[in-house]
């Protein structure tokens, strides 16, 4: 797993992912609706935005990052329904497959020899032997980045089942600003939580939970260390 990029810091990537897939297409959409568009053509055109970066990344040579693809196929799969149908709402249920996805996919990391929290702190910290020793040593590392795997993964499942209530029941102009908002509190929330969790790790272990902190302790033994104060 690569290093996060140090002139963006950590949470570049994140930061990107956000506005090319949530931002551009909320206010393209918005913009078409003003133009006269109708919704389902709205939503279609403004649901390709992520798809267009997988052609251009692909077309550059670059990597291809599978959420990317994930999302792009999801597009072509609603897409082609809704066309059949010719129902907008098919489009508007895209963003809950995706979240439905997401959920599945952590909670289901669970099952893995190491959950989704543990690389997202490679992630944000950079790929590290330490991590891979705390892992091996301490068994309260091992037991509080499941739980926050397992409070990420339900965050997403969350935010589906709120999703499939909106997005047939309300209209659908209102739809994409209230899924987005709702979304943003969803993993404001998560995030929140997690921070919250390893700062309180930290000081009880004196060692760093999501690893974007180096930690001065010694690693193998991380449930005697003294405590710290914050820090993630």
């Amino acid at each position: 797993m690569t290093r996060p990029d140090k002139r963006h810091g950590p949470w570049g990537p994140l930061t990107r992912s956000l506005t090319i897939n949530a931002v551009l297409p909320l206010a393209l959409f918005y913009a078409l609706r003003a133009q006269g568009a109708e919704q389902w053509l709205a939503l279609l055109l403004s649901s390709a935005v992520p798809a267009l970066r997988v052609v251009w990344t692909v077309a550059t040579g670059r990597r291809t990052d599978s959420i990317d693809l994930f999302v792009a196929g999801l597009l072509a799969i609603s897409a082609a329904t809704s066309l059949i149908s010719g129902s907008p709402r098919v489009l508007l249920l895209k963003d809950v497959g995706m979240s439905v996805a997401l959920g599945a996919w952590i909670t289901g990391s669970l099952l893995t020899q190491r959950p989704f929290a543990y690389h997202f702190g490679i992630r944000l910290g950079g790929e590290s032997a330490e991590r891979d020793r705390l892992w091996e040593s301490s068994p309260a590392l091992r037991q509080e980045l499941r739980k926050l795997t397992a409070i990420w993964g339900g965050g997403q499942l969350l935010d589906a089942t709120v999703g499939v209530i909106t997005a047939l029941t309300l209209p659908v102009d209102v739809v994409p600003l209230i899924g987005r908002c709702q979304t943003a509190v969803v993993l404001g929330a998560t995030v929140l939580i997690t921070l919250r969790r390893a700062r309180r790790f930290r000081a009880r272990h004196g060692v760093s939970l999501l690893g974007t902190r180096p930690s001065h302790q010694e690693p193998h033994r991380p449930a005697l260390a003294e405590p710290t104060g914050g820090g993630v």
